[in-house]
């Protein structure tokens, strides 16, 4: 198959659907498949990360989102460009991921002849642009002819606005990354245990109620506990949190910052518990799923898309989020309990076999045959099963 990949955020920027698409990308062109994205981007041609990424969009904008901030293109060039690329490729599908966001899944939309496929990705409990746009979008939703959402949350969302059949395909992990070989860091096995959390500092990623805990878990005096912070913060986020770090009279708190994807690896290898405190506004939570990749007990807020993650796998604890108290209980109850923290890091490691980005494109790449298939007559449908034996033969 000839696949487009659409995303509507800086590609240059780290992020959930950027990471997704990246996957796929690897694991279709793997497959076989012949793969192009479509995504704006703030770095320069020459500094793009693939041969096969269309830079449309060089304008980026950061609007504000869901207690966050998007970063994507307004540019005035958008159309032009679209319409350029989808004629000289012929596509025999559009995956548009956020596919009603702006501005370039709608405009893919608008000019796209081909079948188009749409995942939704977002969770949150209101959709103030869905409400309100529904009008305006909900003729560029019924040029989807595939539907998907990353969770049971976000399908509850988008289903809310616009109602439809879709199918769940979660996001993947990396397996192979997290069991590779990569060693934990050294320097973190002197003693302390670690609590490791891994996001943004945005106050719905709930690092205050965490510190909170902690602060619980020192005036305990059970063990000598060291937090770790990892993701992408700049410098005003990470002084007011340092605040709270020294008022809170807390000993050992290490703010990381942005680091490589096998430096995060290891981050998650040399912690004894991971902790994800978010008060809301996650559609799956992948850094649920990376922790229980790396074996690692999870401790998290009991929330719509953390909730379908971890629920009935024995992989960690659910709390009530904003609760410091409950997140203190079960922080001691793994930091003080070798053995459980082992049986439980174990259960994870099964459960994350199910979202290996092997299995989750190899459900996509099926979901795109019968998609492309449903929207043909029948004298045209392909098997692309067969299409892909045959390539093989021609390549031995």
């Amino acid at each position: 198959m000839k696949i487009a990949l659409v995303s509507p955020y800086d590609y240059a920027y780290p992020g959930g659907v950027t990471e997704h698409i990246s996957h796929l990308n690897a694991q279709f062109q793997g497959m076989g498949h012949e793969v192009r994205i479509l995504a704006p981007s703030s770095q320069s041609e020459e500094e793009l990360p693939y041969d096969n990424l269309y830079r449309v969009g060089k304008t980026i904008v950061r609007v504000p989102t869901n207690a966050s901030v998007a970063r994507i293109s307004l540019s005035l060039t958008l159309s032009r460009q679209v319409k350029e690329i989808l004629a000289n490729e012929r596509f025999d599908v559009v995956h548009l991921h956020e596919p009603l966001a702006p501005a370039l899944p709608i405009t893919v939309l608008r000019h796209s002849r081909t079948v188009n496929v749409g995942t939704f990705h977002t969770y949150r409990r209101s959709h103030f642009a869905y409400l309100y746009g529904k009008p305006l979008l909900k003729r560029y939703f019924n040029r989807l002819q595939g539907r998907i959402a990353v969770s049971e949350a976000a399908r509850q969302l988008i289903e809310r606005y616009f109602p439809s059949q879709y199918r769940i395909i979660p996001n993947g992990i990396d397996m192979q990354l997290f069991q590779s070989a990569l060693p934990p860091f050294p320097e973190l096995d002197d003693g302390k245990l670690n609590v490791l959390f891994v996001g943004r500092l945005e106050k719905r990623k709930g690092l205050t109620y965490l510190l909170q805990a902690l602060r619980k878990v020192q005036d305990s005096g059970s063990h000598s506990v060291r937090l770790i912070v990892v993701g992408a913060f700049n410098e005003e986020q990470r002084a007011e949190y340092e605040k709270k770090v020294a008022q809170l009279g807390l000993s050992h708190v290490r703010f990381v910052g942005f680091v490589s994807r096998e430096d995060k690896v290891r981050y998650y290898k040399s912690c004894h518990v991971f902790c994800a405190p978010s008060t809301g506004g996650e559609s799956q939570g992948i850094v649920l799923l990376e922790a229980m990749a790396a074996g690692k007990p999870v401790v998290a807020s009991d929330i719509e898309g953390y909730h379908g993650v971890l629920e009935g796998t024995g992989a960690g604890a659910l709390v009530p989020p904003e609760d410091d108290a409950a997140l203190a209980r079960e922080l001691m109850h793994f930091l003080n309990n070798e053995s459980l923290r082992q049986e439980v890091g174990a259960q994870g490691l099964i459960a994350a076999q199910d979202y290996s980005w092997e299995k989750i494109a190899t459900q996509l790449a099926a979901f795109y045959e019968e998609t492309i298939n449903r929207a043909r007559p029948r004298s045209r449908r392909f098997d692309w099963a067969r299409i892909e034996r045959r390539r093989k033969d021609q390549v031995r």
